[in-house]
């Protein structure tokens, strides 16, 4: 079997790049697949549900379309429906982050900070519905790295190991970075994480 029919096997699709690199660089084209692999498809700290709950919220976040594979992975992982959509709904719920420490920066003496981040809170919960608070913040993480954002990041890290999170399954979190956003917006979330650590006294990343 071919190294491209074994990609098709393994994903069930094959996408443009991966006949771009079969047809000039067939060797990339296996060293990828098995980066990939690892990356995504083994199983390691995260369960399957976990996983998949993370990429939703993440792709989301990323507007991307090509992920809708990660919601079929959802379902044969034993995701309702309703996990599904409260997943997007924690990336939405993300996105509000941005309007309200806005009004708590410009307008405190209307819109307090501490009363600015209880209605965002209020909304991360309305949205949570049925996931856990664990995985609901560590989804929330990535979609704030997703921006590489600071504040936010720097408050879900430390409501993510306040709820019983653990360094390896963010660690294998923030590594999907890599397909949708890229190496360097992975440098700059990893790089928040490590100055966080010792600000707020949880696990650093290395």
């Amino acid at each position: 079997m071919s190294d491209i029919d074994q990609v098709e096997q393994k994903r069930g699709y094959l996408l443009p790049y991966h006949r771009m690199l079969a047809a000039h660089d067939p060797e990339l084209l296996t060293l990828y697949d098995a980066f990939y692999t690892r990356l995504t498809l083994v199983e390691k700290t995260l369960p399957p549900r976990e996983k998949e709950i993370v990429w939703i919220a993440l792709l989301a976040a990323a507007r991307e379309g090509v992920g809708k594979l990660h919601l079929e992975r959802g379902v044969a992982a034993g995701l309702s429906l309703a996990e599904i959509r409260a997943s997007v709904a924690l990336s939405a719920a993300s996105e509000s982050w941005a309007a309200t420490a806005f009004a708590a920066e410009h307008w405190a003496e209307f819109t307090p900070p501490e009363k600015m981040l209880g209605a965002y809170r209020a909304l991360v919960e309305a949205a949570r519905g049925p996931i856990e608070p664990r995985v609901a913040e560590l989804a929330l993480l990535l979609c704030h790295a997703a921006r590489a954002a600071d504040a936010p990041m720097r408050h879900h890290l430390s409501t993510y190991f306040a709820a019983g999170g653990e360094a390896g399954a963010l660690a294998e979190a923030l590594a999907f970075l890599f397909l949708p956003m890229g190496a360097n917006l992975l440098i700059e979330a990893v790089a928040i994480w490590a100055a966080a650590a010792p600000d707020l006294g949880i696990p650093a990343p290395y």
